[in-house]
C-alpha cells in the first residue's frame, strides 16, 4: 500500500454552513482553495474543528464529495470518523471510500471508557472493513477523557496492515515520541496534533502535523514545516513562535468556534458555528484580533 502521500501539514478543514446549518457549497469550495493555495499537504474532512459531531450522515457525504471534487487531486482528502459505535464507524468508513477519500482518520470512542481489548477490536474492525484504504488513528485524550496507550498503538500498527499512522493530540511530546519509537521498524506515520508543537513534533521524528490554524493562516503554518525540512531550524522555530500566541488565543473562546471567527477575520465566509455554539464577541474576539495583528496575519 502506497502511503508516500501521507505527510506534511494536514488541515482539519472547517465546515462552511448557511443560516439553516446546511453545508454551503460555494463557501466550502472557497475554503478548500484557500488552504490548498496556502500550501497544505492534505485536507481532513470532519475533524474536531470540522464539527463532525453536529452533521447528519447524508449531509456529511454531500460535503465530502464537494471537498474531494474541489481538491481535484491537488492534495489528498481524508475523512475523519468520530462515531461511538463500531457499526456506525464502519458505515462512515465505507461511505468515505466510495466517495473517493484517500484515507480515513478514526478517533477513539468518546463518552465510553473502553478496555484495551475493546479498543483494539474497534479499530481493527473498522480498518478491515476498508482493507485497501490507509487508516490513521486519532488520539485525543483531552476530548474523549482517556489516551491510547503505546501498547495498543504498537499492536495495531504491527497487526493491521492498513493502519498506517496516527495523529497524536495529547500534547505530550514524550508520548508522541514513544508512538514514533515503538513503530520505527514500520513506515508508520505519526502526526503531531497540537499547532503549538509542530517544531517539537518534527524534531522527534513526526511526519507532519494536523493543524486547525491552517484554516486561516496556512502559509505561516506550512512555513514551520518547510523551513524545518530545508534545514533552516532557526527560521522554523521563529515561525513556530510567531504562530503560538495566535493559536493560544483561541483557547479563550468556546470550543471550537474560534476557527470560524478567525477565518472570517481573514476574509473567508464559513458561516456561524452549529448551535448551541455561538460566534465569539467582545473582549475575547478583541484579544484574538490583536494577536492576529501582532502576528502579521491581519
Amino acid at each position: 500500500m502506497n502511503t508516500d502521500f501521507i505527510k506534511g501539514i494536514i488541515v482539519p478543514i472547517l465546515t462552511a454552513i448557511d443560516e439553516n446549518e446546511i453545508i454551503d457549497e460555494k463557501e466550502m469550495r472557497a475554503q478548500v482553495d484557500f488552504v490548498i493555495d496556502g500550501g497544505v499537504s492534505g485536507i481532513l474532512a470532519y475533524g474536531s474543528n470540522g464539527e463532525f459531531y453536529m452533521i447528519e450522515e447524508d449531509e456529511m457525504e454531500r460535503g465530502l464529495k464537494i471537498m474531494i471534487d474541489q481538491a481535484a487531486g491537488r492534495v489528498p482528502v481524508y475523512m475523519g470518523i468520530g462515531a461511538i459505535s463500531t457499526k456506525k464507524c464502519i458505515r462512515l468508513a465505507q461511505m468515505a471510500v466510495k466517495a473517493g477519500a484517500s484515507g480515513i482518520s478514526v478517533l477513539q470512542p468518546m463518552f465510553l471508557k473502553p478496555t484495551e481489548e475493546e479498543l483494539y477490536l474497534h479499530f481493527k474492525s473498522i480498518a478491515e472493513s476498508v482493507p485497501d484504504t490507509p487508516m490513521l488513528l486519532y488520539n485525543n485524550p483531552g476530548r474523549v477523557g482517556y489516551t491510547m496507550s503505546g501498547d495498543l498503538v504498537e499492536k495495531l500498527a504491527h497487526n493491521v496492515p492498513n493502519i498506517v499512522g496516527m495523529k497524536d493530540s495529547s500534547g505530550d511530546i514524550s508520548q508522541t515520541e514513544e508512538f514514533i519509537r515503538r513503530n520505527s521498524d514500520l513506515d508508520f506515520k505519526v502526526f503531531g496534533g497540537k499547532d503549538t508543537l509542530i517544531y517539537a513534533s518534527l524534531a522527534v521524528g513526526a511526519t507532519g502535523s494536523v493543524c486547525t490554524t491552517a484554516n486561516y493562516m496556512p502559509k505561516l503554518v506550512c512555513s514551520v514545516l518547510d523551513k524545518f525540512y530545508e534545514g533552516d531550524l532557526k527560521g522554523s522555530l521563529e515561525a513556530q513562535f510567531k504562530l503560538n500566541p495566535i493559536r493560544l488565543s483561541m483557547g479563550k473562546a468556546s470550543f471550537p468556534v474560534a476557527t470560524k471567527d478567525m477565518a472570517k477575520l481573514v476574509g473567508l465566509n464559513p458561516g456561524e458555528p452549529y448551535k448551541p455554539n455561538l460566534s465569539t464577541k467582545g473582549a475575547v474576539l478583541d484579544l484574538i484580533k490583536n494577536k492576529m495583528v501582532e502576528g502579521g496575519i491581519l
